[in-house]
This record gives structure tokens, C-alpha cells and sequence, in this order.
């Protein structure tokens, strides 16, 4: 069974860092799109970045490009979201989520892991 595990949030400062995780288990990567989301208090969820398994190409939404980098550890089914310069605008819930072969245009991921909260704020 697939299944996708976040961890690595909580509270930090404003221009602190954070590095998520996400623990993938049940699933061939080689096939998946992986992308992190995130969700604001009151706001709609929003893609933060994804990539594609085609060539391994990452895109970031404009709001974190420049500060978040995705990068994958094989070895450990690990993939992880460096976050850098964090804003209080960054605060919500952050997910990864995978879709088979593409990135979505929309947010019509097929898995979905359960979140971890981040929270920037002084």
C-alpha cells in the first residue's frame, strides 16, 4: 500500500529554515510525480513545487522560488523540501503528495500523505 510520510515541521523564526521529509513506502518512484503543497489558515491549499520523474526537473511555485529545494534521497524513499528565508507568508500545512507520470495542472494528486505543520513567526 502506498503511503507517504511527512515530518520535519514546526515553529521558527522569520529568515530561519526548516527541512521537511517525506517518508514514501509502496510505490515505484520512476513512475510518480512528487510535489509538496501547502495550506494556509482560511486559504485554499496551494502547489508549492513538483517533480517530474520523466528527467527529475523540479518547479517551484514563484512565492518560494530561490528559498525551497526539493531533493531526494533513493537510498532512503526519502524525498525532502529545504526551506530557506522562511516568511510568516509560508506558515500552513504542508503535504507531499505523488500522481502518476505528470505533474497535475491542478492539484489532483493521487496519494496524499497527512500533513506537518509549519509556522514562522517571531
Amino acid at each position: 500500500q502506498l503511503q507517504l510520510v511527512e515530518s520535519g515541521g514546526g515553529l521558527v523564526q522569520p529568515g530561519g529554515s526548516l527541512r521537511l521529509s517525506c517518508a514514501a513506502s509502496g510505490f515505484t518512484p520512476d513512475y510518480y510525480a512528487i510535489g509538496w503543497l501547502r495550506q494556509a489558515p482560511g486559504k485554499e491549499r496551494e502547489g508549492v513545487s513538483c517533480t517530474r520523474p520523466s528527467d527529475g526537473s523540479t518547479d517551484y511555485a514563484n512565492s518560494v522560488k530561490g528559498r525551497f529545494t526539493f531533493s531526494v534521497d533513493n537510498a532512503r524513499n526519502t524525498v525532502y523540501l529545504q526551506m530557506n528565508s522562511l516568511k510568516p507568508e509560508d506558515t500552513g500545512v504542508y503535504y507531499c503528495a505523488v500522481a502518476a507520470y505528470v505533474c497535475p495542472d491542478t492539484l489532483d494528486y493521487d496519494y496524499w500523505g497527512q500533513g506537518t505543520q509549519v509556522t514562522v513567526s517571531s
